[in-house]
């Protein structure tokens, strides 16, 4: 029984002295026309920037509108030798589902619609009433099923987009590659869109929030730092991504229903989930509803495990509403 003791005791401070060991790796890059950053806990130190570049590239030929060669175009170009992967197949079942849950609100047929306004893969067309509606008969996620290993339209003029819930995918992709690696704690950032699994020095994972400035500079201002337990974390916001013509702003977030961009209170959606593809595709769906529909939504859809953080705007105001369960994890820095 002491030897029994004695060797419990050695392979707990063994294990102790291996975890204080463990050091803090960085690694970043650039992938689907932005950047990522990943940080991780490791005891050899290996960097893994290689395979991750790797895995983007795969990820793109999957799902990038802007890759000619990639399934996703070659779908969209109604090519009936396209089959699609495993990646394709992750990110249309999701997207599917989502769509459901929100009646349509969130749609990943809206491609010609982003195209259209110039949020696309193609140059911005002339747009009236009149071509909007013309569009409008093509965007419908009812009209496609996936039968099999083939993508079933029910008009060749349906284009798919998975541009608002393709990089929350990546982050997920990612993180499984680190769980697959016996790593548990890193913190994986694409595009702003994140996962956190394990601790840092001890503590949970913080990042912050920033604050929706409309501005087509880098300026970056935080409104929030949240910290993370083991939960992925994806903002959306029409604050970055928008244009000006005659006097208008044209912000990125499209409404599938009524085919223009979303005009709602909530400038800034951050939801948190257990994985990042979920939350990048609700965040953009929220900012659709607006928020007394998203309050309406995440009341009957407490299933989903879903938490928010809105800035929203009320008569020239910024305001925010907060999930219950997340007050405690979030602190304002202002």
């Amino acid at each position: 029984m002491k030897v029994l003791i004695q060797i419990i005791l050695c392979i707990i401070v063994f294990s102790g002295c291996k975890s204080e060991n463990k050091k803090l790796v960085k690694i970043d890059g650039e992938a689907q026309g932005t950047t990522w950053h990943i940080s991780y806990l490791s005891e050899d130190t290996v960097n893994y920037k290689r395979d991750i570049d790797s895995i983007l590239k795969d990820i793109d030929q999957s799902l990038s509108t802007y890759l000619p060669g990639s399934i996703i175009s070659k779908i969209n170009n109604n090519d009936l030798n396209a089959l699609p992967d495993q990646y394709f197949i992750d990110v249309f079942n999701k997207s599917i589902e989502v769509s459901n849950r929100t009646a349509g609100l969130f749609d990943v047929t809206v491609g010609p619609l982003a195209n259209a306004w110039g949020f696309g893969f193609t140059k911005k067309a002339s747009i009236d009433s009149t071509r909007i509606d013309s569009i409008l008969q093509y965007v419908n996620y009812k009209m496609l099923k996936l039968d099999g290993n083939r993508v079933i339209k029910e008009k060749k003029g349906i284009q798919l987009d998975f541009n608002a819930i393709a990089q929350g995918y990546s982050v997920d992709v990612l993180a499984s590659y680190f769980d697959k690696r016996g790593i548990k704690n890193y913190l994986v950032e694409l595009g702003g869109e994140l996962i956190a699994k394990g601790k840092k020095n001890k503590e949970k994972w913080k990042v912050g929030i920033d604050q929706p400035l409309q501005s087509t500079s880098s300026e970056r201002k935080l409104e929030a730092i949240i910290e993370l337990d083991n939960r992925a974390l994806c903002t959306s916001g029409n604050y970055r991504k928008f244009y000006e013509e005659d006097g208008k702003r044209y912000a990125h977030i499209l409404d599938p229903l009524t085919g223009y961009p979303a005009r709602q209170n909530i400038l800034s959606a951050s939801v948190l989930a257990d994985d990042a593809m979920t939350a990048d595709a609700y965040a953009t769906a929220f900012m659709v509803m607006g928020l007394e529909q998203s309050k309406q939504f995440l009341a009957g859809n407490k299933d989903l495990n879903l938490e928010v953080y809105f800035i929203y705007d009320e008569n020239g105001l910024w305001k925010t509403f907060t999930s219950e369960s997340l007050k405690n994890k979030i602190k304002h820095v202002n």
